[in-house]
């Protein structure tokens, strides 16, 4: 396959914020993809932009010719486009470029684009990513008109079924059912939700955690601790309190033993590998998972690897914009039997191309929203894949 032209441009995410949607022409047609974005990154991501979405704009139609001088006929053919644009564009543009290429290689292929990621993929013992959901919403991810949010970021629910469609479902019921609840408890509560089209209120994380109860299902949180991490101490505001390392580790500890949590992702700042490794070694059962501590970067995973700091990784592909450095980390991990949690953005677009990826690699998990059309598209991707196995 041959890139003949590359074009771009800015459309808005489920923010309203401007990213990137990228298309190219082959002989096969015009395929077009798009990137999301996070509203809480870490600081050790790649920059999603070199400048800013415009700026990125202009250079991909200026290298519109330089794709036409190489055949790209292989996932691993996608590096060519990586030292193309090397350091000429952000991860956003890359990944946006990768994916329309991954679209446009199936289509010549007459393939699936995750038999184009993981073409070895024995269908026969394949398996589906159980679902992680966002139903209470925090943190930098909520907005309260001027009550207080909580302070984690994220409320997930986990159903064990295998079954995206089935699990989905359940989520969907369970999430029309916790408003009432939510209501009941939170005078302040305004049945509106928030990036991630979960519930916004003013409880705090404990009284969360006591109607997740009512699930009857697996449920755990993202701390995104290094959210509110300042000056050596966590500065909690729902109830207001500062925490210092060793009473987050405490903390933490009680919430799980409290809770049964099986999911906590990102309980310490993103440079504690220490207390992540505590952690773990208390809780060697609990998903000790990595976001920020990691940014799906291969060194920081070997780092976390040395320091037997989670036994489960966030992969965002945009966090290091590279569809290369995903397979690194995603073999690496499976290598060291850490699960894999293929994750959305809070600033989504409809592209659908994040099921296909978590397929291929066989990752673990799925974290994705439970409603809002962004969210869905990756859900609905997943199940026909799910029916296309079936038939």
């Amino acid at each position: 396959m041959i890139i003949k032209e590359v074009n771009a441009k800015a459309i808005k995410d489920s923010r309203g914020d401007k990213t990137i949607e990228v298309s190219i022409k082959t002989d096969v047609g015009l395929f077009k993809a798009s990137a999301p974005q996070g509203k809480s990154s870490g600081k050790y991501e790649v920059k999603p932009y070199k400048k800013n979405v415009d700026e990125d704009i202009k250079t991909l139609k200026k290298f519109s010719d330089y794709f036409s001088e190489d055949i790209i006929d292989q996932f691993a053919d996608l590096k060519i486009i990586e030292d193309i644009l090397d350091g000429h564009v952000g991860g956003n543009s890359v990944l946006a470029l990768q994916y329309a290429a991954l679209k446009a290689l199936a289509q010549e292929h007459k393939k699936e684009v995750w038999q184009i990621v993981n073409p070895d993929l024995d269908k026969s013992k394949s398996s589906f990513p159980i679902l992680v959901q966002n139903c209470i919403g925090g943190g930098k991810h909520s907005e309260n008109s001027g009550a207080k949010n909580p302070d984690f970021q994220e409320f997930l629910l986990i159903s064990q079924i295998k079954f995206p469609k089935l699990a989905w479902e359940k989520n969907k019921e369970f999430q029309k059912q916790i408003e009432i609840d939510i209501k009941f408890l939170d005078k302040n509560f305004s049945h509106k939700k928030n990036d991630e089209n979960a519930w916004i209120t003013s409880l705090n994380e404990k009284q969360i955690f006591d109607l997740l109860l009512k699930s009857k299902t697996p449920f755990g949180t993202d701390v995104a601790s290094s959210s509110f991490f300042k000056r050596k101490k966590y500065h909690y505001l729902n109830p207001m309190l500062d925490r210092t390392p060793e009473e987050q580790l405490f903390y933490i500890s009680n919430l799980i033993k409290n809770y049964s949590l099986f999911y906590v992702e990102d309980p310490f700042e993103e440079n504690d590998f220490e207390s992540h490794s505590k952690l773990l070694k208390k809780f060697p059962e609990t998903l000790i998972v990595g976001d920020d501590l990691i940014v799906t970067n291969h060194r920081r995973l070997k780092k976390s690897i040395e320091n037997k700091s989670v036994n489960a990784i966030i992969v965002k592909p945009n966090q290091c914009g590279s569809l290369i450095e995903v397979k690194r980390v995603c073999e690496l991990a499976k290598k060291h039997n850490i699960k894999l949690v293929f994750s959305h953005r809070s600033g989504e677009t409809d592209e659908d191309i994040l099921a296909d990826l978590a397929f291929a690699f066989q990752a673990d998990f799925l974290k994705i929203g439970i409603t809002g059309k962004e969210r869905e598209s990756k859900i609905k991707r997943l199940i026909e894949i799910e029916k296309s196995l079936l038939k």
